[in-house]
């Protein structure tokens, strides 16, 4: 199916709306770890916890407006359709982050429009570089947040395997979202543009823990 622009402005538009204003709907898979007990937290357990859950959030809503700017400039069809279908089940994850902090009785970052904004415009950048750059750039970031996930896997109380469950099946898929991207013609990108992402990326997530 081919998309006009004024079609992906209205889809980027109502994925926007919907990702800062109500409830992700994504593929509809059910929250991992959903069925298991609530742990027993102390104070500075759950404020542990209660803060790298916000840092998912906000990545994932940060995520959601990456997938937006590259699908609005993307140059091929097919690139379109697989940036939508990624997007949607990182729209799971947004979900999952957002059940498990009201479980947690606990609110998101309170940034949310600024990380979707600042990432869009990184999106759509990378976007204009061309399909191969915009796909090597969707790879790198994958990877960059495979690592941070990894590091929660460590900070995690070992009680909270609620938690764990959902950080888990978010690893799998930024996997598999990258490998994607590098079969379809992603690029490697720059030394200095890694470290540039990272940098960025850092700003971030010490931000949201608390704000």
């Amino acid at each position: 199916m081919a998309w006009s622009t004024t079609d992906r402005l209205f889809a980027a538009l109502d994925n926007a709306l919907k990702t800062l204003t109500v409830k992700p709907l994504g593929t509809g898979r059910p929250t991992p770890g959903h069925n298991l007990p609530e742990p027993e937290l102390d104070d500075q357990a759950r404020r542990q916890v209660v803060g790298l859950m916000r840092v998912n959030h906000a990545g994932e809503i940060a995520a959601q407006a990456l997938y937006q700017g590259q699908a609005l400039a993307a140059r091929r069809p097919e690139l379109y359709s697989l940036l939508l279908a990624a997007g949607r089940e990182e729209a799971d994850h947004l979900r999952w982050t957002q059940e498990r902090l009201a479980e947690l009785n606990a609110k998101p970052s309170l940034l949310a429009p600024l990380w979707y904004a600042g990432a869009f415009s990184l999106g759509l950048a990378a976007a204009r570089l061309g399909d191969g750059l915009s796909l090597g750039f969707l790879s790198e970031t994958e990877k960059q947040v495979e690592a941070h996930l990894r590091s929660h896997q460590d900070r995690l109380p070992e009680a909270d395997q609620k938690s764990r469950a959902i950080i888990d099946q978010m690893m799998k898929d930024e996997v598999a979202h990258g490998q994607t991207a590098r079969d379809h013609g992603g690029r490697p990108l720059p030394g200095w543009a890694q470290s540039a992402m990272r940098g960025s990326a850092k700003v971030m997530t010490q931000t949201a823990y608390w704000i």
